[in-house]
């Protein structure tokens, strides 16, 4: 075989397993057909380190939530990485939200996340600018910066002997005795060669590549879905109208639009969620949105308007749901039941990924084993 392991994607995850199987063992290589490591949802997201309050009790979104939560924090202050404990409140804003915010609070200690119930009082207290008739403080919650992190991921791999290799799209993957042939085109040329393991960490097309070994992606339930995420950025002067993370109560598939602060200092407000109808897509943000975008960030600080927001950046996030549907756990999976013995596939790794990126190496690293 020419490699022990290949990883497929060079993004938070596939950087950080690259980092952490490269510490025990040696000749992997990650693959990665854009110029440049994180170029698509990693680094096009809220660069939230999530606490883990959302997802259901025992699914892997809450334990590896918790787990790579506490592990970026420990990364973070050991490498110099800029990162923020800034904590976050889930605001309800009027009477009816309240029993879904309770849900919130009940779930998220369930996952074993420390939080704290505030009242009307206690919450304006915390956040005068802020609606809210009661919330959900979250001391755990913070921002980082996830160009450093994936930087660190990428150097620690390198430093372990791994080889990144950009622009090098994966064309082809065929089983063979003992592994893997790989095939890749590089500027228009094809070219091919052996893996004893494989891990798909593709990202938006981890899909495409889990077909490429035979696998049925419609009947096994991996098919993803693109939603894009849109930000708005707040002018300066406004930046000071919150001084954490400020959440609504979830409505639609997404967390809803919140206040974001990140390493800097800045305010935005995002994501949205807009499936989209296809694989097409662009990084544009619509700035006829912006009304849209006000109307839900005034439910939430009222003093800021239409004419303090400035179309920002957008992500775009692979979802295991259509929309409307129920939302999906991730998928990571050693498929050695169908046959496909070393190869994992990692799917739908939508948010809390990013929080989530050292516990999923690990995770990898388990199933392997």
């Amino acid at each position: 075989m020419d490699f022990e392991t290949t990883v497929i994607g060079a993004g938070v995850v596939g950087l950080a397993i690259a980092a952490r199987l490269s510490e025990r063992r040696k000749n992997i290589v990650v693959l990665e057909k854009n110029e440049h490591y994180g170029r698509e949802t990693s680094s096009r997201n809220s660069e939230v380190i999530h606490a883990g309050i959302y997802y259901p009790p025992g699914s892997l979104k809450a334990r590896l939530c918790v787990e790579g939560r506490d592990e970026l924090y420990r990364i973070c202050q050991a490498h110099e990485i800029p990162h923020k404990r800034l904590s976050k409140m889930i605001t309800a804003v009027n009477e009816s939200e309240l029993p879904t915010l309770e849900a919130l609070y009940k779930n998220g200690l369930a996952n074993g996340v420390k939080l704290e119930m505030l009242d009307a009082r206690a919450a304006r207290k915390l956040e005068p600018n802020v609606q809210s008739v009661g919330a959900v403080f979250s001391p755990f919650t913070g921002v980082l910066s996830a160009h450093a992190l994936m930087d660190y991921f990428f150097h620690t791999a390198i430093a372990n002997g791994a080889t990144v290799q950009h622009r090098c799209e994966v064309v082809e993957i065929e089983p063979t005795s003992g592994g893997y042939a790989i095939t890749l085109s590089e500027n228009g040329t094809r070219s091919t060669f052996t893996s004893e393991r494989v891990i798909n960490a593709a990202g938006l097309n981890a899909d495409s590549v889990a077909a490429m070994v035979g696998i049925r992606v419609d009947a096994a339930g991996y098919r993803q879905y693109y939603a894009k995420g849109s930000y708005f950025s707040v002018v300066p002067a406004k930046w000071k109208l919150v001084s954490r993370l400020v959440y609504p109560v979830p409505r639609d598939e997404g967390l809803g639009v919140h206040a974001v602060i990140d390493v800097g200092g800045r305010l935005r407000f995002g994501p949205d969620v807009e499936y989209l109808p296809g694989r097409e897509f662009d990084y544009s943000v619509d700035e006829g949105k912006q009304s849209r975008f006000a109307e839900s960030i005034q439910r939430l600080i009222p003093a800021i308007g239409p004419h303090d927001l400035a179309p920002d950046f957008c992500g775009v996030r692979p979802k295991l749901q259509r929309k409307g549907e129920p939302r999906r756990d991730f998928i990571i999976v050693h498929e050695k039941e169908r046959g496909l013995l070393g190869f994992v596939n990692l799917l739908g790794i939508d948010s809390p990924g990013l929080t989530c990126s050292p516990a999923i190496a690990r995770y990898v690293e388990e199933l392997l084993e």
